[in-house]
């Protein structure tokens, strides 16, 4: 059995999110800076390591009229480095607006810590694939 790992790529941070074994539930992980890029990559290696994962779900930003624009290919660029797990790409689009009002529902402050949309951000991301997958 394996986890399912997803990203939230920023130019800033990566926000992580994590199924259980069961592909049921998304849950928050953690954020990382994403400069420098290839220790951002060892962290993120050893967070899939250590939690059996296989494949990646990644937040591909599209434009609100359904087109990539750069930062949809800077995620590309970076998950063509991801090359020991299958790579899947989720459509992103709204999900920090989400992430932010279901952070502030839970009275959480995340105007000094951005990471923490980063994070909601992925789980979002993560539930969307696994309600699809159902």
């Amino acid at each position: 059995m394996h986890k399912i790992m997803a990203l939230d790529i920023g130019t800033k941070r990566i926000g992580i999110a994590l199924s259980d074994y069961l592909h049921i539930i998304a849950n928050p992980h953690s954020y990382i800076d994403r400069q420098p890029e290839i220790d951002a990559l060892k962290k993120l290696d050893e967070i899939a390591k250590e939690n059996n994962v296989e494949e990646i779900i990644i937040g591909l930003p599209y434009n609100m009229d359904g087109t990539e624009g750069s930062q949809a290919q800077d995620c590309k660029n970076f998950a063509s480095r991801l090359k020991s797990y299958k790579i899947i790409f989720e459509d992103e689009r709204l999900t920090s607006d989400t992430a932010e009002e279901n952070l502030r529902n839970r009275k959480i402050d995340f105007r000094k810590d951005k990471g923490l949309v980063d994070v909601e951000s992925a789980r979002i991301i993560l539930e969307q694939y696994l309600e699809r997958k159902i």
